[in-house]
This record gives C-alpha cells, sequence and structure tokens, in this order.
C-alpha cells in the first residue's frame, strides 16, 4: 500500500516531498536557467579577437563570437545535474544576433526543460593588442647584428621572416603581447620593437637554431606598475662572423665554409676533408677571402694527387693540391682562390654558380 503525506505548502497529498513541499510546489519556484534579454559581444575590428570574461582572445568567426558569449552569460541553478545546452543563433544583421538555447537537465533526478531566448549585438573596437601596436607600444628592442661584419639583405630578410613566425605561434597560444611593432632596416643590421621581451628571447633564440650566434640583454627601467619596476630590454643578436663561401684561416689551415649555423661546416683546402666546429671551438678563425675573390685560371696539367696551374695574378705555373672529385681536363679554365696562405683550387657546383 502507498504510503502519502500532505505537502504542508498547498495541502494535496503526495508520494514524495522535495525539500518539505510536494513537485509541484518545488518546481514552481525553480528557474533551470537565466540569460539576459540582450548581450553586448565585444570584437576587435582589426584582428577579429574577442572580450570573454574580462580579456581579449583569439576568436573564430562571428557566430562562434555569440555562441560563447550566451554560453558565459547563461545561469544554470546550481542544482542541476547532467545538463545540455543547446544554442542556436539567427543573424539578423551582421552585428546582431537572435539567440534560441534550449536547456534539458535533471533536478533531483526530475527531468527539466526550458527555452531561453536572447538578442546579441556586436560591439566593434580595438582590442588591447591592437590598440597597443596602433600605439607604438613596445617593451623590447631585439637588434639583429653580426660579428665582425654587415649581415647581408638575405640574412636580414630571414631573420624578420622567423621573428614573424614566432610571434604568430605565440599569439595563436594565447599571448596577446606577442607582437612586432615596428622593423627598421639599418646599414649594420635590423631593429625589431616588440610588444613583450618574453617574445624577444623567443626570436633570439629561434633565430640562432637556424642561423648560428648569440645574443645578450641589456635591461633598462622605463616605469612602474602595480608598485613593480617595468624593464624595456634590448636584446643584442649576433649573426656567427662567417657565412657560406667565406674562406678562413683557422689553425694553419684554409677552410671553406659550406654553411653557417649552429655549427660551421667547411672543407680543408689542403686535404680535402670535411670540417665541422662549433662557434666556440673556431675562437681565434680569422676571415682570408670571399667567394667574389675567386677568379678562373688555366689548367695546365693534372697529376694522381697535383695539378699545375697558371698563377691568375703572376701568370707562373705552380703546383697545388688536387681537390677532392676534381674532373677538369688540362687546357680548360678552372676556379682558383689566392690567399696570403697560398694558391687553392676550389671544385663543385657551388663554386662555379658564384663565378658565372
Amino acid at each position: 500500500m502507498m504510503n502519502y503525506t500532505l505537502c504542508p505548502k498547498c495541502g494535496k497529498e503526495t508520494e514524495k516531498l522535495y525539500d518539505n513541499v510536494c513537485k509541484d510546489c518545488f518546481f514552481e519556484n525553480i528557474r533551470l536557467a537565466e540569460l539576459p534579454l540582450v548581450l553586448h559581444a565585444k570584437t576587435c575590428t582589426k584582428c577579429g579577437a574577442r572580450f570573454n570574461r574580462g580579456k581579449w582572445v583569439n576568436a573564430g568567426n562571428a557566430e562562434d563570437t555569440v555562441i560563447r558569449n550566451v554560453e558565459n552569460a547563461l545561469s544554470v541553478h546550481d542544482l542541476a545535474e547532467n545538463i545540455e545546452i543547446y544554442v542556436e543563433p539567427r543573424e539578423l544583421s551582421p552585428y546582431m544576433y537572435r539567440v534560441r538555447v534550449e536547456v534539458d537537465a535533471t533536478v533531483k533526478d526530475e527531468p527539466v526543460h526550458q527555452e531561453l531566448n536572447t538578442e546579441v549585438r556586436i560591439v566593434r573596437e580595438a582590442c588591447d593588442m591592437c590598440s597597443r601596436i596602433s600605439g607604438g607600444y613596445f617593451e623590447g628592442i631585439v637588434q639583429i647584428r653580426a660579428t665582425n661584419r654587415v649581415p647581408t639583405g638575405d640574412e636580414k630578410k630571414r631573420c624578420i621572416d622567423i621573428a614573424n613566425d614566432v610571434v604568430h605561434r605565440m599569439q595563436k597560444k594565447g599571448d596577446r603581447l606577442a607582437f612586432i611593432t615596428d622593423s627598421l632596416d639599418l646599414k649594420d643590421g635590423a631593429d625589431l620593437y616588440i610588444g613583450s621581451n618574453n617574445s624577444g628571447r623567443h626570436i633570439c633564440r629561434a633565430i640562432i637554431v637556424e642561423m648560428g650566434g648569440s645574443f645578450s640583454e641589456s635591461p633598462t627601467l622605463f616605469g612602474q606598475k602595480d608598485g613593480k619596476d617595468i624593464y624595456r630590454i634590448t636584446f643584442s643578436m649576433r649573426l656567427p662572423e662567417f657565412m657560406s663561401g667565406d674562406f678562413i684561416h683557422f689553425k694553419d689551415k684554409v677552410i671553406q665554409i659550406k654553411s653557417s649555423g649552429k655549427r660551421t661546416i667547411g672543407i680543408d683546402l689542403s686535404t680535402g676533408s670535411r670540417f665541422i666546429a662549433t662557434a666556440d671551438e673556431m675562437k681565434g678563425a680569422t676571415h682570408t677571402a670571399s667567394m667574389a675573390d675567386a677568379v678562373m685560371t688555366v689548367l695546365v696539367a693534372v697529376e694522381d694527387n697535383a695539378i699545375m696551374v697558371l698563377d691568375p695574378y703572376t701568370y707562373e705555373t705552380v703546383t697545388i693540391k688536387k681537390p677532392v672529385s676534381f674532373a677538369a681536363q688540362a687546357g680548360s679554365e678552372i676556379p682558383v682562390i689566392k690567399t696570403e696562405y697560398g694558391l687553392f683550387a676550389l671544385s663543385g657546383e657551388h663554386a662555379l654558380e658564384n663565378l658565372r
């Protein structure tokens, strides 16, 4: 036999009490969800970022922004469990959406359904990042230079491309201060004005991974925020002293540089052997010639391990080391490089292409 009890509020018989009242009395005062009739969604006019929960974040399209704002503004009852939310936005204009929301949940193990409607108005303004960029804001400067030489135009362009790639990746991860305010092309290198010192370090490290070199930091106090000192840092990025096509003198050897990055790779012109060294290992190396100094001369004769050529400046016949993979025939012209440490024959397409 079923036991019934009287609801103390309405007097009806009920099988079960919900917080000391019957089901009808309990649920007549339960509002499953609440939502303001009008919402304002801030989006950036330039980059499309949206303002979410007190901060600017990268956003998708306008509809995604509307849905996120509705979800953030939706308030669901504390007793609700197993909550399911369906949001259906309908565009009225590029700046206004009508949104229908359905909420399903269980309260006290009882299923509850509610429908709500709201209007979302798109408010366009400049986000924190775009405002800072337009105002010329920067926290640090990356100064791109090279050790004992001037960076080439290609090197400067590659460094700037690397910097743009770095800040783009950091922005995708949510770093709103990862941006480049300005870049200056200078005679001795390039200066990049950056939004945060953290991005400056990432830029320098990325350049070193690909192109080698080193960097140092010089902080300068330029203000205070919330009682804390704020420093503007100059990052001195130094590209390697030697680059592809250079000839260096190192430990009584003349080395033709093939590539320069975290390690310098080249060819020992005296033996034809491969040369590999880190920047620290190359201390004491000096620049002795560039590929632009190479000239063509006549190959007089070819022997087992040596060749005879005309000295391009004295026109005397001299015997020098035969390069590895040498295939030229007597009577032809070959590229050579003359340094204070001797005359050396060059081989390979790399040498020939630079002389054409």
